[in-house]
């Protein structure tokens, strides 16, 4: 397959009966398990949507089957993590992916069964309804900028080597950056803060990645603005397509407002949107143009340095 159809999701929490105060998150306790359910049925018509608009691989948001809870303490929001293979929330992706013949890239709260640990975790679903394996978010932040502060450490650890995805379907040497080789192309995952640092997007692309996607929970101005030149700079420098989903709208109660811009790029420049739902973008990617020379002349590949690029 040389063009593919690609999509990602732009939204925010579905569950309706959010409290309006934070000092009232408690009362969410007994709730927890509707509040995954509302994420799952609402990314479910997102899915579908997209499937029947074309859409061969779809990436869901990070954290998808919640609110964004890492903007407070509150250690409530620990019994939301899940198993990654045999949750609920991968259940449910795995028979959509199966149903709609799509590949499904679902970022959830993992709790490992085998050491207790917690991530934030992107299971990668393929086409058949398998699980191919998971990239488990590598970089933890915790911080404030001028519109809030955020501590994601409270909730789950980075990314360690004590798992490995199923070695017949990864790609490279890095357990901690697979990438997966799906029915519809070779796929690498980065998570939010994931894509501040240069070797994440680097080190998927040697391992063979034609599309990275890079679910993200992101807010404040400086955030905005690497948004808008990342994205293009890592597609350009490594000959790679990158899909940027960020979260889009308010939450109650913390009442952050999440700015979205979700896009697709690839080495030559901005992909056009061709969806027609807000809450979803949509791209045609040209997989095959990987292999063309590059229409600058660079090839950064050949020339690089050995004694300076590592």
């Amino acid at each position: 397959m040389s063009t593919l159809r690609a999509a990602m999701t732009q939204t925010a929490n579905a569950y309706e009966a959010m409290p309006a105060r934070i000092e009232d998150l408690h009362t969410l306790s007994e709730q927890l398990d509707d509040i995954r359910a509302a994420n799952l049925d609402h990314h479910a018509q997102l899915i579908i949507h997209a499937a029947n608009a074309g859409a061969r691989i779809i990436g869901l948001g990070e954290l998808f089957p919640a609110p964004y809870f890492a903007l407070g303490r509150d250690a409530m929001w620990h019994a939301l993590a899940e198993d990654a293979c045999t949750g609920p929330s991968t259940t449910q992706m795995c028979a959509l992916a199966a149903r709609h013949r799509v590949v499904i890239v679902a970022p959830i709260y993992e709790r490992c069964g085998r050491t207790n640990g917690r991530f934030n975790t992107a299971v990668v679903i393929d086409a058949d309804g398998s699980v191919l394996g998971k990239f488990r978010k590598a970089h933890i932040p915790r911080g404030t900028n001028e519109q809030g502060s955020f501590d994601e450490s409270f909730y789950y650890g980075p990314a360690n080597e004590s798992y490995n995805a199923p070695s017949d379907k990864v790609l490279g040497l890095n357990p901690l950056l697979p990438v997966f080789q799906t029915s519809v192309g070779r796929i690498g995952v980065s998570i939010c803060y994931d894509r501040h640092f240069p070797h994440v997007a680097e080190g998927l692309a040697h391992a063979g990645a034609q599309l990275i996607l890079s679910p993200a929970v992101t807010f404040g101005a400086k955030s905005q603005r690497m948004w808008e030149i990342e994205f293009e700079c890592d597609a350009a420098r490594h000959n790679v397509f990158i899909g940027g989903s960020n979260r889009m709208g308010v939450e109650s109660p913390w009442n952050q407002p999440y700015f979205g811009a979700s896009h697709f790029v690839g080495p030559n420049g901005r992909c056009t949107n061709l969806s027609d739902h807000p809450n979803l973008v949509m791209a045609d990617l040209d997989l095959g143009s990987l292999g063309a020379p590059d229409p600058s002349g660079w090839n950064l590949q050949r020339d690089r340095n050995p004694g300076i690029d590592r």
